[in-house]
């Protein structure tokens, strides 16, 4: 009898265990860069105890391989939290019944045009689109300052842009399209391939072609030029579009942060997202490589680009962005034959 006892204990204290760590770890989906996002994991483990089982998207396909993971896992959810680097694609997942509400205590104090009324999207820590172009073969007073400078003759097949069909050049695109019209936008984006557009990887791969002067000068997201000047490379930075009373702005893009429909850690999904979208985690990001500009007011920003409040920022509403995307997409394919 007594041997029984002992052995029923100890399945009890087994299964006690297990439950344990179902209920002390959270599945996130993440297509920020695995170092910026590793910053935050580990800071949430030490502060928490609470393990995150994180999955990357690839630099090549950023953001579109995890939404159709997600599309396609609908019905029966694994992740937990899909963090999100492109906001177009991650609201865009909202028509599509992937995400259910929460709204995150901590960010009560980020302006309401970056997360949803609903809370079905929380946006936190924005990038920007900037020139990176290198002083070797650039000079300051003729370095280009505005998107359209890329129809330009003088550049013709001497900048890079990435793949516009993923990531963040694909929310800029989609962006520009809400801005524009659909026939301007097109318009575009057949002068950059006339004018011989040189399609990288990534964003990533435009900081390398530029710092190594295989093209004059590429447009990319802030951290990874952020990342070729602090590693003082033959380059420079410029925020396009800034000039001007009716300067276009430049495109401000949060990471959006999402909780799934199902998520087997409901519970520990919300605590995280509470951290995610908190100042706290702004800091980390803004200090970092990631050079990200918080979106808490009084949260200091990346110490080697202006306040975001002398910034020109391209005006325009995310859930429109998200609707233009398969528009934009159809374009894109025409225009650059992918």
């Amino acid at each position: 009898m007594r041997l029984r006892i002992i052995v029923f204990a100890l399945v009890v204290a087994g299964v006690s265990c297990r439950q344990n760590e179902a209920t002390s770890s959270v599945v996130v989906y993440s297509s920020a860069d695995k170092e910026f996002a590793e910053l935050i994991f580990r800071a949430y483990e030490q502060k928490t105890g609470v393990k995150v089982l994180p999955l990357y998207d690839t630099e090549e396909t950023k953001t579109a391989g995890l939404t159709a993971r997600l599309v396609a896992e609908k019905d029966h959810a694994r992740a937990d939290v899909f963090w999100s680097s492109d906001t177009g694609r991650a609201v865009a997942l909202i028509d599509q019944g992937v995400a259910a509400p929460y709204v995150p205590r901590e960010a009560a104090s980020i302006p309401s045009r970056y997360k949803s009324t609903a809370g079905l999207w929380t946006g936190f820590a924005a990038r920007i689109r900037v020139f990176l172009y290198n002083t070797d073969k650039v000079m300051a007073t003729d370095a280009p300052r505005s998107m359209l400078d890329m129809g330009q003759p003088r550049w013709k097949g001497q900048f890079a842009i990435a793949n516009p069909h993923f990531g963040t050049t694909a929310f800029q695109m989609a962006a520009l399209f809400v801005k524009w019209g659909d026939e301007t936008a097109v318009g575009f984006l057949r002068s950059l391939t006339l004018n011989g557009a040189v399609l990288a990887a990534g964003n990533s791969d435009v900081k390398d072609r530029v710092a190594d002067g295989r093209v004059a000068f590429g447009v990319l997201d802030e951290d990874d030029a952020v990342v070729a000047l602090r590693e003082k490379r033959p380059v420079a930075l410029i925020i396009p579009d800034q000039d001007g009373p009716d300067a276009l702005g430049t495109m401000l893009m949060p990471n959006a942060a999402l909780l799934i429909q199902g998520a087997p850690h409901a519970e520990q999904a919300r605590r995280f997202i509470d951290f995610l979208t908190s100042a706290e985690a702004e800091q980390i990001l803004a200090a970092s490589d990631a050079a990200q500009y918080p979106l808490h007011p009084g949260v200091k920003g990346p110490a080697l680009l202006p306040a975001l409040e002398s910034l020109r920022i391209m005006n325009v509403d995310y859930a429109d962005v998200a609707r233009k995307l398969p528009a934009m997409d159809a374009a894109v394919k025409a225009a650059f034959g992918l």
